[in-house]
Parts: C-alpha cells; sequence; structure tokens
C-alpha cells in the first residue's frame, strides 16, 4: 500500500457515500459552502464545545480556512468532507480526518453538525463512513477522537462507531470562547485491527 502522503498527493479526495449520507470536499470558492461553513463554526453550540486557535467569525475568514483546508488535502495532512444527506444533497454538516501522519499512520478525527440537522445521528453515520474509509482505503492505523469533558453527546458516537474510551488527558484544550485557561479532554481510539461496529 502507498504511503498516505504519497496517496493523497496523486489522488483528489473521493466521495464517500453510505448509511444515507454522501461525503464530498469542500468547496473554498463556492459562496454557499463558505457561508455554511461560517454558520457551522459561528453556531452556540459547536463554540460551546470548541475553541479554534484561529476563531472565524466572518465571511472572508471562513474562505481562508477553507481553502486551508483545501491545501491540508493537497499536502496529505488531512482530509475535511462536507456531509450531505444522499438523496437530496442538502448539507447536515462537516467530517475531518486531521493532522494525518504519514509516518506513523496515525490522524484525528473531528466533526459538526448544524442546528437543523441535529437529532439523525448525522455525526455517528458520517464517522462510521470516514473512519471505515480512513482505517482501509487511506492505509490509516489508529484514528483519534478526542472531545471536552463533559461533552456526553460526543462520546455516545464514538462508542457507536468503535471509538474506545482511553482515557482523560488533563487540561488538553482551551476553555470555551477562551485562549487563556484549558480543560479536560476525553480521548477515544479506533485502531484498524478494531472489529467493525454495526452502525446504520
Amino acid at each position: 500500500m502507498a504511503h498516505v502522503h504519497e496517496q493523497f498527493l496523486t489522488t483528489p479526495l473521493p466521495e464517500l457515500h453510505g448509511h444515507g449520507l454522501r461525503l464530498r470536499s469542500w468547496d473554498a470558492e463556492s459562496d454557499a459552502d463558505t457561508e455554511t461553513w461560517l454558520r457551522g463554526l459561528t453556531d452556540p453550540e459547536f463554540q460551546r464545545w470548541n475553541t479554534p486557535i484561529k476563531l472565524i467569525t466572518d465571511i472572508d475568514a471562513a474562505r481562508d480556512s477553507l481553502r486551508s483546508r483545501a491545501e491540508s488535502a493537497a499536502d496529505g495532512s488531512g482530509a475535511s468532507f462536507r456531509v450531505t444527506d444522499e438523496s437530496t444533497g442538502v448539507t447536515l454538516g462537516h467530517i475531518g480526518v486531521n493532522e494525518i501522519s504519514a509516518v506513523t499512520r496515525c490522524a484525528r478525527v473531528g466533526y459538526w453538525v448544524l442546528p437543523e440537522a441535529r437529532g439523525h445521528q448525522v455525526a455517528t453515520r458520517a464517522l462510521a463512513l470516514v473512519a471505515s474509509w480512513a482505517l482501509s482505503e487511506l492505509g490509516l492505523h489508529r484514528l483519534e477522537l478526542g472531545h471536552a469533558q463533559g461533552h456526553e453527546a460526543s462520546c455516545r458516537i464514538a462508542e457507536r462507531c468503535g471509538f474506545l474510551y482511553e482515557g482523560t488527558l488533563r487540561g488538553a484544550m482551551f476553555e470555551a470562547g477562551r485562549h487563556d485557561a484549558f480543560r479536560d479532554v476525553h480521548l477515544h481510539a479506533r485502531i484498524a485491527t478494531d472489529p467493525e461496529p454495526g452502525v446504520g
């Protein structure tokens, strides 16, 4: 199997289909994609549990952020997917495979779901689809999923998708809306030899 890095450099991100979803690349030059990206990152529920190093507050910053995601896909360090409903094409959220290491074949997954799409197991279905792809076709060995302690919904999503709880990382992420205070993180992970969970 080719190294992860080389595979990304020679192949555009595929479209992934399954569990009633279609996962596609984000398009930084699309106004609709950029506006949706901004809406996702400024959603109060997203901001409650996530504090990006660079806060995205306007359309120009959102476009720059999406362009950065495209650069990560091009250099093999990340894969960002727009989660859409397979039948209608409506955007439901985002899922990314981030910080890909071609050496250790390890990466971190992250996701968010738009407010109107919550309550339909979108994140669970998207994570199952992406994890299966990343641990087989992409050739990764280990996928990590970290979430703020207390985020019970993310805990349940991780467990349903076969990401075992491995421990608590002390002070490993920023507090909501702050870059000067920290909170604990629950670490879950799934490796390629783990059994495929039954999802969807």
